[in-house]
C-alpha cells in the first residue's frame, strides 16, 4: 500500500492494521494474515529516538551555559530561547505544509545548539557590562545592545543566507535540503527576534549587578566557578600576549588556510561516498532466481527449505514466500521471492550478532548451500520509490544493435569482472537468453499465393493462443471484461495448429500450418529499453565496509576498462540521484559562499573585509572532513547539509570578531589592538556559543541504535568542525581582520568617531 500526497503515514498504517483485524474473523477457515514490512516501525522508534535526543542535547546546552554565565537566572535566559524557537517553528512548519519527519526532527535537534546563539551573545555582553560596575542591569542591557546588535543581525541574516540556495533544489535532492533549509531558517530568524526583544527584556528583569561575597564562605559550586574564572581570565590574558607573535607572522596563519584548503581536497576525494545512509528497517528482502523454465512446484520447494532454514537464525521471527514473481527479476515460474521480518529493533541491539548485516551474512551462507537457486538477500531502499532494494543500479546499453545473445555474454563478462571487486557484495540480472521458445517462421510465398495476409496469420494466432480483449459488461454493479481465447485442450502443443484455422481469398479455411512452421530456440522472457536501446538491467550491493560510491566507482572504472564502444552504461533508481547530489554539492556550497558574502559586503559596505570571514571558513570544513574520516563516515546528502549549516556557524564566530574589531577600530584603536581586544572581548561567547552547539551534538555523535548511521552523519562532521574551526578561527580570524582592515583602509581611510566605553 502506498500513501496518497498529503496524508499522513502513521494514520493510515493504524487504520489498515484495524481494518484487517476487523475483517480477519469473516476469514474462511485456515486462512490468516501477517505485515511483512510495516514502515510504521522503522519510523516510530525513528521519531521516539530523534525526541530523546532533542531532550538530551537541550540539558547538554543548559549545563554548557551554565558553566559559563554561572547562575540560574542568566542561564534561564537562553533556554527559554529554546522553547520559543522550536514552537514558533513548528507554527510556521505548518503554515507552510511540511510534515513532522525525521528530517524536520533532525533539523530540529541540530537548531537547539542555534538558537541559543544569540541569546548567549545578549547574555554574555549584558554580563560584561555589570562586570565593569555598572549598577542598573536596565542601562547595562541598553549600552550592551547598541554595541551586538548589529553583529545579531549580521550572524542572523548569514546564517539563513546559506540555506537559500538550497531551498531551490528540486528532485528528491531537493527534498532533503529544503526540509532542513527551511525548518534552519524558520528557527534561526524567530531566534533572531528573541534575541533582540525577548531577551534583552528578561535580563533588564533577571540579572542583577553583582555583590562582593568576600569573607564569606563558599559553596563547592562556587569555589569551582572561582577557579573557573580565575583559569579563563589567565588563559585569556595569554590567548591576547599570543597574538603579538601571529600579527609579525601572518605566514602561519596563512600557511593553516592553505593546508586546510589543501586537505579538504584530499579528503574529498579519498572518502567514501553515499546518498543516504542504508539503516535497518527491520525487514530483509530475498529474490530467489532457479534456472530457466524451471517449474514452479521446484521453486516452491527451494522457497520452502530456505523458509525453513533462515528462520532458525536468532533475530528472525517471520519470513514469508511466494512464488511466480520476484522483487528485481520480475515474473515467472523459476522466480521467488520472500520477507524475513526481524525482531523488534530493542530485542535485537542489546544481542551481539543479531544486527541487520550479522544476519544478511548467515542468509547469504544458506542461499550459498541451496542447489540451482541463486538467493540475494537485500535491506529496502532507503528512499522508497527509487527501487526495491538499497545499493547500485544501472544498465548495460546496446548502442551497436549487436544480437541479444552477445549482449547477454556481454553483460555476463561485466557481472563477473564486477564479483571480482571487494567493493561489491554482489551483481546480478534477471536477463536470460536460456528459455526455451518457438520461433514463427512464415511462408510468405505461399501464403501470399492463398490470399492470406501476414496480418491476418497474426492476429489469428493472437486471438486462439494469446488471447484478445474484446469488451466489456456490467453485472451486479461490477464492471467485467471480456476476453476470447481458445481453451487450454485446443492449444496443447504444436499439433494444435492444425486445428486453427484462417481464411483463404476463395474462402476457403485453411489451417495455419500450412502457412507456418515453428522452430524450437532459446531467447530471453522479454527485451528492456533504456534511452532507446536494448539494455539489461544490472543491480548489486556494495560490500560491508565500503559505500555505495566505492561501487559506483568500481562499475566505472570496469566499464572504462572492459566495454567496447558497441557498449555503454547508464546509471538509474537512486543511484542516478547519488551521482547528481555528488555533482550538486560543490555548487550548492559555492553559491552559499557567494551569498554570505555579498550580504557581508553590504553590512560592512566594503568588498575586502568580508574576505576575513569568507577565509577562515576552510579552517572549520576541513575539520568537518576530518572528524568524518577519523570516525569511518561518508561523505552523504547528511554530510553535505551539515558541511552548508556549518558555514553559518564558522562565520558567526568570525562576524562577532570582525564586528567588534570593526566598532573598536573607528573609535581609535590601531587595527593590531582592535584584532587583539576584540578576540579578547569575544572570546568567552564564541567559545560558549561554539560548545553549546558541539555538546548538543554529542547525543547524535555517539547515537547508537534505531537510525544511528543517519545521526552520525549528519553530527559528527558539524560538531569536529566547529570544534576544530573555532580552535583555530580564534588565532587565525584576527589576524585576517588586521590583514583586510589594513587593505580597506589603503582603498577608503576610515572615518573616526567617538570614543565609547569598552571592556578588555
Amino acid at each position: 500500500m502506498f500513501q496518497t500526497p498529503g496524508s499522513n503515514a502513521q494514520d493510515i498504517i493504524r487504520n489498515v492494521k484495524k481494518y484487517v483485524a476487523e475483517q480477519s474473523v469473516n476469514f474462511p477457515k485456515g486462512v490468516g494474515y501477517t505485515i511483512n514490512y510495516d514502515t510504521n516501525e522503522f519510523l516510530t522508534a525513528s521519531i521516539d529516538k530523534v525526541v530523546e535526543t532533542l531532550f538530551e542535547a537541550f540539558i547538554l546546552v543548559f549545563i554548557v551555559v551554565f558553566v559559563f554565565l554561572q547562575d540560574f537566572r542568566s542561564t534561564l535566559i537562553p533556554a527559554i530561547a529554546v522553547p520559543v524557537s522550536l514552537i514558533g517553528t513548528f507554527f510556521f512548519l505548518n503554515l507552510f505544509g511540511y510534515s513532522l519527519n525525521l528530517l524536520t526532527l533532525f533539523a530540529l535537534v541540530l537548531a537547539i545548539g542555534i538558537v541559543v546563539d544569540d541569546a548567549i551573545v545578549v547574555v554574555e555582553v549584558v554580563h560584561a557590562k555589570l562586570d565593569l560596575g555598572e549598577k542598573d542591569s536596565k542601562v547595562a542591557t541598553e549600552k550592551g545592545m547598541k554595541e551586538i546588535t548589529g553583529a545579531i543581525i549580521s550572524i542572523t541574516l548569514v546564517m539563513a543566507a546559506v540555506f537559500i540556495p538550497v531551498t531551490f533544489i528540486t528532485g528528491p535532492t531537493g527534498v532533503f535540503y529544503q526540509q532542513f533549509g527551511v525548518t534552519l531558517i524558520v528557527a534561526i530568524f524567530i531566534s533572531a527576534v528573541n534575541a533582540l526583544s525577548l531577551s534583552p527584556a528578561l535580563c533588564a528583569l533577571f540579572l542583577k549587578s553583582h555583590k562582593d561575597s568576600s569573607g564569606k564562605k563558599k559553596s563547592l559550586s562556587q569555589r569551582f566557578f572561582i577557579a573557573f574564572n580565575v583559569a579563563f581570565k589567565a588563559f585569556t590574558k595569554r590567548y591576547g600576549q599570543g597574538f603579538v607573535f601571529l600579527l609579525r607572522h601572518k605566514w602561519v596563519s596563512a600557511s593553516l588556510i592553505i593546508a586546510s584548503i589543501v586537505l579538504i581536497f584530499v579528503l574529498n576525494k579519498t572518502m567514501p561516498t553515499g546518498f543516504v545512509p542504508q539503516e535497518d528497517r527491520g525487514v530483509i528482502f530475498t529474490n530467489v532466481e532457479l534456472p530457466a523454465s524451471a517449474s514452479m512446484d521446484r521453486t516452491y520447494q527451494v522457497m520452502k527449505e530456505l523458509t525453513n532454514k533462515a528462520s532458525k537464525i536468532p533475530g528472525v521471527v517471520n519470513v514469508t514466500f511466494s512464488t511466480g514473481r520476484g522483487l528485481i527479476s520480475g515474473t515467472g515460474s523459476n522466480y521467488g521471492l520472500a520477507f524475513i521480518k526481524l525482531a523488534p529493533f530493542k530485542d535485537r541491539y542489546s544481542v551481539k550478532g543479531q544486527s541487520v548485516e550479522d544476519i544478511t551474512k548467515k542468509l547469504f551462507g544458506i542461499g550459498a548451500s541451496i542447489p540451482d537457486a541463486k538467493a540475494i538477500f537485500f535491506t529496502p531502499a532507503s528512499v522508497p520509490g527509487f527501487g526495491n532494494s538499497a545499493g547500485f543500479q544501472f544498465s548495460l546499453l546496446n548502442k551497436s544493435g549487436a544480437p541479444i545473445t552477445e549482449l547477454d555474454q556481454t553483460a555476463q563478462r561485466f557481472i563477473g569482472e564486477l564479483m571480482k571487486r571487494p567493493e561489491v557484495q554482489y551483481a546480478q540480472t534477471s536477463f536470460n537468453t536460456r528459455y526455451p521458445q518457438y520461433q514463427m517462421e512464415i511462408n510468405v510465398p505461399r501464403a501470399t499465393e492463398a490470399g492470406v495476409s501476414t496480418n491476418s496469420l497474426l492476429s489469428t494466432l493472437q486471438g486462439f493462443i494469446g488471447g484478445v480483449y474484446a469488451a466489456d459488461f456490467t453485472k451486479y454493479g461490477k464492471q467485467y471484461r471480456v476476453m476470447v481465447q481458445a481453451l487450454p485442450d485446443a492449444r496443447v502443443d504444436l499439433n494444435s495448429l492444425n486445428s486453427i484455422f484462417v481464411k483463404t481469398s476463395s474462402g476457403q479455411m485453411a489451417p495455419v500450418s500450412q502457412f507456418v512452421t515453428m522452430k524450437r530456440v532459446f531467447g530471453p522472457q522479454s527485451i528492456n529499453r533504456f534511452n532507446l536501446f536494448s539494455s539489461v538491467d544490472i543491480t548489486g550491493a556494495s560490500n560491508f565496509g565500503y559505500s555505495t560510491g566505492n561501487a559506483i566507482k568500481a562499475v566505472k572504472e570496469i566499464a572504462q576498462n572492459n566495454l567496447s564502444t558497441n557498449y555503454d552504461i547508464d546509471f538509474s533508481g537512486l543511484t542516478r540521484e547519488e551521482i547528481r547530489s555528488g555533482a550538486q554539492a560543490m555548487t550548492i556550497f559555492a553559491l552559499s559562499l557567494i551569498f554570505v558574502y555579498f550580504i557581508l559586503s553590504g553590512m560592512y559596505e566594503s568588498y575586502i573585509l568580508p574576505l576575513s570571514v569568507i577565509l577562515s571558513l576552510p579552517l572549520g570544513v576541513m575539520g568537518a572532513y576530518l572528524g568524518q574520516w577519523m570516525f569511518g563516515l561518508e561523505n552523504n546528502i547528511y554530510f553535505q547539509i551539515a558541511l552548508i549549516m556549518l558555514v553559518g556557524l564558522l562565520a558567526k564566530n568570525a562576524i562577532l570578531i570582525v564586528e567588534f574589531g570593526v566598532q573598536r577600530r573607528r573609535h581609535g584603536e590601531s587595527i593590531a589592538m582592535s584584532a587583539i581586544n576584540a578576540a579578547k572581548a569575544r572570546l568567552r561567547p564564541i567559545l560558549m556559543t561554539s560548545f553549546a552547539f558541539i555538546f548538543g551534538m554529542l547525543p547524535l555523535v555517539f547515537a547508537t541504535g534505531i537510525g544511528a548511521k543517519g545521526n552520525n552523519s549528519i553530527a559528527t562532521g558539524a560538531a569536529f568542525g566547529l570544534l576544530v574551526g573555532t580552535l583555530l578561527g580564534l588565532f587565525v580570524i584576527p589576524v585576517l581582520y588586521a590583514i583586510f582592515q589594513w587593505l580597506q583602509e589603503k582603498v577608503k581611510p576610515i572615518q573616526f568617531q567617538k570614543s565609547i566605553e569598552h571592556e578588555i
